[in-house]
Formats: structure tokens, sequence, C-alpha cells
């Protein structure tokens, strides 16, 4: 993998209004370097994230959790938030905060490619996921055609 591709187009995508400050569509994101057919003692990566620090100690869970393919059955905790999966489609799925403060509500978009998971973190309910879907999207399509 190149990373220095990897840096920048992460940089331009979050850059461009998709992640971070009020007013974008992504509170936060993760990108993970995953290889599900890899053995479980292969440890997964952050490649980057933005809006939120987490360690590779905290992803061990949500690897465990992605690695069982118990999606609709299971939780997973990101950071301090534990979300349960509300749709299920064939690379991807939408999950929503159980321990939220928010009044809207938080959900996340998990999109797994090839070679990583991107993980989109926002606040509120039905109009912001479809922004974040949309945004996370367009992300994993420029990785895509770069074969990441």
């Amino acid at each position: 993998m190149d990373s220095a591709f990897m840096d920048k187009a992460w940089d331009k995508w979050v850059s461009t209004g998709n992640v971070g400050s009020s007013g974008n569509p992504l509170k936060a994101a993760v990108l993970i370097n995953y290889d599900p057919t890899g053995p479980s003692r292969l440890l997964s990566t952050i490649a980057e994230q933005e809006g939120i620090d987490l360690y590779p100690v905290e992803l061990k869970q949500f690897i465990d959790f992605m690695r069982r393919g118990n999606l609709p059955t299971e939780t997973f905790v990101l950071g301090s938030n534990q979300y349960i999966v509300t749709s299920l489609h064939e690379n991807w799925f939408a999950a929503r905060c159980l321990n939220t403060t928010q009044p809207a509500g938080e959900g996340a978009v998990v999109i797994q490619t090839a070679a990583h998971i991107l993980v989109a973190l926002y606040d509120g309910s039905i109009g912001s996921a479809s922004q974040a879907m949309a945004s996370a999207d367009h992300f994993v399509s420029f990785l895509s055609r770069k074969n990441f």
C-alpha cells in the first residue's frame, strides 16, 4: 500500500468539509487497515483518524466483532460509545449509539473494502445518516478506484 497516497487522499477528503467541525456530515472518521482473510494474530492498525482518538488496544473489540460476523446480534464499542447494527448491506452497515447523550442521537456508518474498514461517525438521525453515508461512500469509491 502506498501510505503517502493514502495520507494525501485522507487529508483531501477531511479538508473538503467532510469531517470535523459543525455543519460537516461527519463528526469523526477512522480508517483501519484490515485483512479479513489474515490470521487473527495479525493486528489491524489505524491508518488514519480524524475527530476521535482511538488506540489499537481500543480497536480490538471492534475488530473481533467484525471477524465474528454476527453483526445483527451483537453490539460493538468505539471510544466510550456502544453501538447496535440497524441496517446491514453487502459491504457496509449502519449502527446507532445506545448510550448517547445527544437529543437527536448518534450513529455510525461502517464500510469494508478489500483492505480497509472506514468507520464514519455522525450526530443526528435519518437525514444525518444519509449525509454520512454519502460522504463515506465518496471516500471509499475513491479508494476502490485506486485498488485500496
